[in-house]
């Protein structure tokens, strides 16, 4: 397989940082590069998700930097809130429906 030769513009510090991370993972820049070409050709696109957020993701951000999360003292208090949320219905509702099968 013969190799060409590219060149990239990329922000200095992100570089040195992503150069460090790969580093403790035992791969140089160019072999991650070289994987990352892999796997696009591999998945017929990008390797991962690309989606712009959805307006209740940007609510949710949007309510944390308000500090206006939800917050619980203890993780039983979250896992009950968890059980009984509108979310966890509605799942549960669906499962019983036969919209998701048990693995």
């Amino acid at each position: 397989m013969s190799k060409v030769q590219t060149s990239l513009r990329l922000d200095e510090d992100k570089f040195a940082e992503a150069k460090e991370i790969l580093k403790s993972l035992g791969l140089n820049f160019t072999e991650a590069v070289n994987i990352f070409t892999s796997m696009v050709v591999a998945n017929k696109g990008l390797p991962f998700d690309v989606k712009l957020p959805t307006k209740e993701f940007k609510n949710s951000i949007e309510e944390l930097e308000n500090k206006n999360g939800k917050s619980f003292k203890t993780t039983d208090e979250l896992l009950d809130f968890l059980q009984n949320s509108y979310m966890s219905q509605h799942f549960i509702e669906s499962f019983n429906q036969g919209k998701y099968s048990q693995a």
